[in-house]
């Protein structure tokens, strides 16, 4: 366990920030009392009508507290999202030809999230494996899992990647959105662009700060019922002058055993505290961001954190860190150059102690598993006017990253982790065409081609290198005859790289005891570096509708929904030959009925679905709706293939109190039976779960700054399990957030 000696001596650089920022803010505040009380006989300036000169000619400083907002952030009506991640440009989510859904600040808030997945809810197609332990849950977007789902945060690949813990490690706490792109995205992304990408973005100093404040500190603390889980935390945030935006945030989480549906308990005693700094400088079109993002965590529960039993239980340390430097420069007016480009490290290490002897080794053994990620990024935009009502946007540029893996079992090498490494590098492009409609038709066309061109190769002492290239062709299309209709269909290749852990897999896949006088029959990994990349072809379809002013003034209406078909090939599966005793071997010869899993690739696929996201929003009301469809066969035997789910649908209804400043809603999720697969261990119940919430957000000047959510998750006890999922998820969950917020 880590000991609260290093935790303390780690975050104190960290902590110093806030601290620092606290005393500027403070020096900063008392400096603008000061100028106010100088200049309270002065005239001070309509935010409508702009500033008066004083007598010596300047601008004077307006020192008056800004106005509350006319309506409380809990009920005014919803910007229409943006997405970046789909294109690499902002453009509203509804335009894009394709499937892309944004989860943006207010709906993390009604969900009062302890773990990424609590975010996800209501995302066609997208679902989380492995049970209800924080550490265990594993994203599925359209049947693909694993390193066929791009993992970016803040920009930064995620690439952590092993049999049963989860891909990343983050506190949602220090969210302001998600964007999830479903479908191939290799064109822009490269490897790992099978199933989509998910990219979580943390918060900066200008979402705390509105205009004319310049510090400030946002203290929060929540609970919840279900694992007796207590999260307090603390954001201090503030600008320096014109130029420099500071952030420092920690958030600690303390959690007990889960309580299931069918009131069994799970273990998983977590212990987690996370922390963020960041600090930005703006020079005129140019701007330099530093960024640190640490997650320590530790846990006692299985080995594999998706196991339904407490047997082989496990004192666990996680570390993830980031750092990342980010230079941007953007000039308005400048078509040649629109400049984004990121250098990160990342460092995942997962460092285990047996606590008991009932998993596969004894007491005492220590397992530590590292994974380090060097990567960069650069891309530019070129804009073009092509014609009174047309113009073109290139995005174009450079991706490397580099993955260095490490495991190591008291000493010795670690089964399943093999030392090894693997380089990729690519070089994209892509073009942003808006151009009227041909032949008299009504509206535009948005015409998006774009290709990448990737190499990579990985290596370790254990097999041959693996090295191979791949071009990942796409285009998209949008029509949109008028404002409130759209049409799209999008084309698209991608693939998926093979990970060092298939490529050099090694040590004891599982073992038959027959019991004396027989040895003990052993089924071992053995390494393929002749894997290929795994390879899909996607096709879409859809359509959207978009209108304002339906049933009141300013209310609106938005649906959106698609179709696509994936082909799949080369597809990675363990190949098992284990010999049968008596019928295929000796038994009484020691070896002679031991057996190999290799992974290979094996399988052809075909996957299809359907995805829909509904909403229509007034000054007193939300109503949501999203539905998913997906169905997938290996095409060469006809059985079920992939990740496949349950029909599901989501609905979002909420309620706006504007005279309390308070939104009150809930999210109910209805899953149809599954029997789509040739394994009866993985058929499920169908489901209906029903989560409450409720946010008051006062706008009054005594309670301004205040924000308090509650709500209770699974509220009617349901118990059911996810597809892919050994244990029941968990039962009713009563959860509040308390947070207060002071700027200046």
């Amino acid at each position: 366990m880590a000991t609260l000696f290093r935790r303390v001596t780690t975050y104190s650089v960290f902590l110093a920030l806030p601290i620092a920022l606290w005393l500027i803010g403070g020096s900063a505040g008392a400096q603008e009392t000061q100028t106010q009380i100088q200049t309270q006989s002065q005239s001070q300036t309509s935010d409508q009508t702009g500033t008066e000169a004083t007598e010596d000619g300047t601008t004077p400083t307006n020192t008056e507290t800004p106005p509350p907002p006319a309506t409380s952030p809990v009920t005014r009506m919803s910007v229409p999202p943006v997405t970046v991640t789909a294109t690499r440009n902002a453009m509203e989510a509804f335009e894009y030809p394709g499937s892309v859904t944004v989860i943006d600040q207010e709906k993390i808030q009604t969900r009062i999230p302890s773990t990424v997945d609590d975010v996800m809810v209501g995302v066609p197609n997208v679902t989380f494996a492995g049970g209800p332990r924080r550490n265990g849950e594993s994203p599925i977007i359209r049947g693909f899992t694993a390193q066929d789902v791009i993992i970016l945060l803040d920009g930064t690949r995620q690439d952590l990647i092993t049999g049963h813990d989860s891909r990343f490690f983050l506190d949602p706490a220090l969210l302001k959105s998600v964007e999830v792109v479903r479908g191939a995205s290799s064109a822009l992304y490269g490897s790992g662009g099978l199933g989509g990408v998910i990219e979580l973005r943390t918060k900066d100093a200008s979402d705390f700060l509105e205009p004319g404040e310049t510090f400030g500190m946002n203290g929060f603390i929540g609970g919840q019922s279900v694992d007796d889980q207590v999260s307090p935390g603390v954001t201090m945030f503030g600008k320096v002058g014109d130029n420099l935006d500071l952030i420092g945030s920690f958030v600690f989480r303390d959690s007990d055993n889960i309580d299931l549906g069918d009131d069994e308990e799970l273990d998983a005693d977590d212990q987690i505290l996370s922390g963020l700094a960041k600090a930005k400088y703006t020079m005129g079109p140019n701007s330099f961001e530093g960024a640190w993002l640490r997650y320590d965590g530790s846990a006692t529960e299985p080995g594999n954190p998706q196991s339904t039993t407490d047997d082989g239980l496990q004192d666990k340390d996680i570390i993830t860190q980031t750092w990342r430097g980010t230079y941007n420069f953007h000039e308005p007016g400048n078509q040649w150059i629109d400049l984004d480009a990121t250098v990160y490290y990342t460092q995942n290490n997962i460092h285990e102690k047996r606590i008991d002897d009932l998993g596969p080794g004894p007491e005492g053994e220590e397992l530590k598993r590292d994974l380090d990620t060097v990567g960069m990024r650069v891309d530019n935009r070129t804009r073009f006017n092509l014609g009174t009502d047309s113009n073109v946007v290139f995005t174009y540029g450079v991706e490397a990253y580099r993955d260095n893996q490490n495991g190591d079992d008291d000493g010795e090498d670690l089964a399943g982790v093999p030392d090894a490494y693997s380089n990729l590098a690519g070089v994209f492009t892509q073009a942003e065409f808006t151009v009227p409609a041909p032949f008299g038709m009504p509206g535009d066309f948005l015409i998006i081609p774009g290709v990448r061109f990737d190499y990579y190769a990985s290596d370790s002492d254990l097999a041959n290198d693996n090295v191979d290239t791949a071009v990942s062709p796409k285009i998209a299309t949008s029509y949109m005859p008028t404002d409130w209709l759209m049409f799209y269909g999008s084309y698209g290749y991608a693939f998926s790289a093979p990970n060092i852990n298939d490529l050099y897999l090694t040590g004891v896949h599982f073992e038959i005891p027959l019991g004396p006088p027989f040895p003990t029959i052993v089924n071992r990994f053995q390494p393929n570096p002749d894997l290929k990349s795994q390879t899909t072809q996607t096709v879409e379809a859809g359509m959207g509708l978009d209108f304002e002013d339906v049933l009141m003034a300013d209310d609106r209406a938005t649906a959106k929904g698609g179709w696509f078909l994936t082909y799949g090939d080369d597809l990675i599966s363990r190949n098992v030959v284990q010999p049968s005793p008596f019928v295929d071997c000796n038994p009484f010869i020691a070896g002679d009925c031991d057996g190999t899993t290799i992974i290979d690739n094996v399988n052809k696929a075909r996957l299809d679905g359907v995805e829909l996201e509904a909403q229509y929003e007034n000054d007193y009301m939300i109503f949501g709706a999203a539905y998913s469809h997906i169905d997938g066969e290996n095409t060469e035997t006809g059985e079920p293939l992939g990740d496949l789910q349950p029909d599901t649908v989501t609905f979002h209804t909420a309620a706006k109190i504007q005279m309390l400043d308070m939104q009150i809603g809930s999210y109910v999720t209805w899953a149809q039976d599954f029997d789509n697969t040739d394994d009866p261990t993985l058929e499920r119940d169908g489901y209906v779960v029903t989560d409450i919430y409720a946010v008051w957000a006062p706008q009054q000047e005594i309670l301004r700054g205040f924000t308090l959510a509650a709500g209770i998750d699974n509220l009617f006890d349901e118990t059911y399990t996810r597809v892919f999922t050994g244990s029941n998820e968990a039962g009713r969950n009563y959860k509040a957030m308390m947070s207060y917020q002071i700027a200046w």
